[in-house]
């Protein structure tokens, strides 16, 4: 099976939502809000929201709290529990967070494809910047030279996906030293500005939204 962009598919249309620093809970609030619009009206657009948190932990439906290094009850923290897949991460700023909100039975029905697809974006934004970013086999994200700069994680209900990706940019990583990030102990985490110092989200943002649309073949609508 190959997971290619699309190549035989017309463009949907996806609404871009570009924001700056907003609460974790009334992000997850958005994309659930979306979600349901998106179940009684297949006819709606896609959305991209592209955003960052305030520092918040979160843990996947069946993560473990045995990758916390600290007492959720006194959590420096805001710490939430999720419908996405996947272990405990971090979220901060300096950290660009996208919820794609996909109606899937547009592209393609395979969770697999989607989660290849959203390494794909990162890998090619990673390349315009001269940074090679690669997969590693059973795992999900992008590494470069051994360090995860990007995580995912996401939740599809009849097809419409929720949550997302995190692109490490320029963070501060030390919210990472409190947790086993995505629940893997051996490979450390890393950001862009280890490799580009001075990089920003906001430079970053544009190439997202560029990689995106041709990865999806999206067009971008009001």
């Amino acid at each position: 099976m190959s997971f290619s962009p699309l190549e035989n598919l017309s463009s949907r249309c996806c609404v871009l939502y570009d924001r700056e620093l907003i609460p974790y809970s009334e992000a997850w609030a958005w994309q659930q809000k979306l979600v349901a619009e998106r179940k009684e009206n297949l006819k709606l657009n896609d959305a991209l929201i592209l955003l960052e948190h305030p520092p918040v932990y979160t843990l996947g439906q069946g993560a473990t709290p045995d990758f916390l290094k600290f007492d959720p009850s006194q959590a420096e923290h805001e710490l939430h529990r999720v419908e996405r897949g996947g272990e405990v991460t971090y979220h901060c700023p300096g950290q660009l967070v996208g919820y794609p909100i996909l109606n899937l039975q547009f592209y393609q029905k395979d969770l697999h494809w989607y989660l290849r697809q959203l390494e794909e974006v990162i890998i090619r934004v990673l390349a315009i910047h001269g940074l090679v970013g690669a997969r590693i086999a059973g795992l999900t994200g992008v590494w470069i030279e051994g360090r995860k700069v990007a995580a995912i994680g996401i939740k599809v209900s009849r097809w419409i996906t929720m949550h997302g990706f995190a692109l490490n940019v320029c963070p501060d990583l030390g919210g990472f030293d409190r947790i086993v990030p995505c629940g893997i102990p051996d490979k450390p985490v890393g950001s862009l500005e280890q490799f580009i110092p001075g990089i920003t989200v906001q430079q970053i943002k544009p190439d997202v939204v560029k990689v995106f649309s041709e990865v999806f073949k999206v067009k971008w609508v009001e």
